[in-house]
């Protein structure tokens, strides 16, 4: 059963699910032991966090032996995106390109800028570690 829009914000709204996907999202799949211990709560908060994230759709795992690691579904945070989109005012329209309407509510546009281009060679540079792994691993 996919969640409306206000109960997925209402799933969403809560610190340490969010931290469990940016674990997933960046680490891949991880045991509850796993995540339990990367953000200091108990395996069992962690268990109780994912299976509401998995009744959303959001997560999913497949039992491997003992170990069942849980991952992100790619599928269900693309729609999250889609419906965030919708109701942001910043401008960026989900493209990556300036957000017009915060740089236009700024009065030190050109700090905001500095900020936004140090933020994208972050990003940039971790793109490119990513690439990097997958080439030595030929």
């Amino acid at each position: 059963m996919i969640p409306d829009q206000a109960e997925m914000f209402r799933i969403l709204g809560v610190e340490n699910r969010i931290r469990i996907i940016e674990l997933l999202k960046t680490k891949g799949p991880l045991g509850v032991n796993e995540l339990a211990e990367t953000l200091e709560i108990t395996p069992s908060a962690v268990s109780q966090h994912l299976k509401v994230l998995r009744h959303a759709g959001l997560v999913r795992s497949e039992r491997q032996g003992y170990w069942i690691p849980y991952q992100i579904n790619e599928d269900a945070l693309a729609r999250c995106q889609t419906l965030l989109a919708k109701v942001c005012t910043c401008g960026c329209k989900q493209t990556g390109r300036i957000r017009e309407g915060e740089l236009e509510n700024t009065q030190d546009k050109l700090t905001l800028l500095k900020t936004w281009e140090e933020e994208l060679q972050k990003e940039l540079q971790e793109v490119r570690c990513r690439m990097e792994e997958l080439a030595s691993k030929k």
